[in-house]
């Protein structure tokens, strides 16, 4: 797999499996045209208030998209924290399936034209 950022290959399975995650998280179901179902529904709560509601629902909609999409890993924790309006930090505790390695990636949600 392929750095988004860099161009270069990524060696790394978790850096793999981090890319692959924020991949997930950002991309707005129904937005790629050959795989509609693809993606979560964290963009569309981007405007909601950030209170214990959505933050429920922030956790919901992270852990079925990961388990649909994602099946190298086993979740075991999921924290969001909000830094700013339109930027998150997911915190997550996962087990890789293939090395049965415990990892704990943060891994920068940015929504809209943040950057």
């Amino acid at each position: 797999m392929m750095s988004r950022y860099t161009g270069l290959s990524l060696q790394n399975e978790a850096e793999q499996i981090r890319q692959s995650i924020q991949d997930i998280l950002t991309t707005p179901i129904g937005s790629r045209i050959m795989r509609r179902s693809y993606g979560s529904l964290l963009p569309q709560m981007i405007d909601a208030p950030f209170n214990d509601v959505t933050k429920l629902q922030l956790y919901a909609a992270s852990a079925t998209a990961l388990i649909q999409w994602e099946n190298r890993i086993n979740i075991e924790s999921i924290l969001i924290e909000q830094l700013d309006q339109g930027r998150f930090i997911l915190e997550l505790k996962l087990n890789i399936i293939n090395s049965n390695q415990n990892e704990s990636l943060s891994i920068p949600l940015n929504f809209g034209a943040i950057s």
